[in-house]
């Protein structure tokens, strides 16, 4: 419907909390004022679960030479032209490390790679905790 309306798409979290960048394990531990100490899917079990993903970025970035959040950022640049990922971030590094997945060029092979690992993996917590998606929900 976005393409056949002409309309953009900016994915929300395009790195997943942090967590597509694997720098979060199931040893990660969050501070009480970290939004994402109280997410579901942040919790040592659901990492451990979700892992899976994490490496076959990990694995994919470095036959590439590049970041498991380029791979991730890459990816969503590979599939539509109206799709612009718009990390957040607070470091200038991590700022020009995102903008270089621009440049890095998934063959078929790698798309079909990731798709495989999407529809193997079931992810594991809630996105959001009980309350918040309560009022989402609404």
């Amino acid at each position: 419907m976005l393409e056949e309306l002409g309309i953009g798409f900016v994915p929300f979290s395009p790195l997943g909390k942090g967590f597509l960048t694997g720098a979060i394990s199931a040893n990660t531990t969050f501070n009480d004022d970290d939004f994402r100490s109280k997410v579901p899917r942040f919790n040592p079990e659901a990492l451990e679960a979700n892992a899976q993903l994490v490496t076959l970025l990990a694995d994919l970035a470095s036959q590439k030479g590049v970041t498991s959040a380029q791979i991730a950022l890459a990816w969503l640049l590979a599939q539509k032209p109206w799709i612009v990922p718009i990390p957040g971030t607070t470091k200038l590094h991590r700022l020009e490390e995102n903008l270089s997945a621009v440049d890095i060029i998934l063959t078929e092979n790698d798309l079909q790679k990731i798709a495989h690992a999407l529809e193997a993996v079931k992810i594991i917590g809630e996105r959001y905790p009980a309350a918040l998606q309560a009022l989402i929900n609404r």
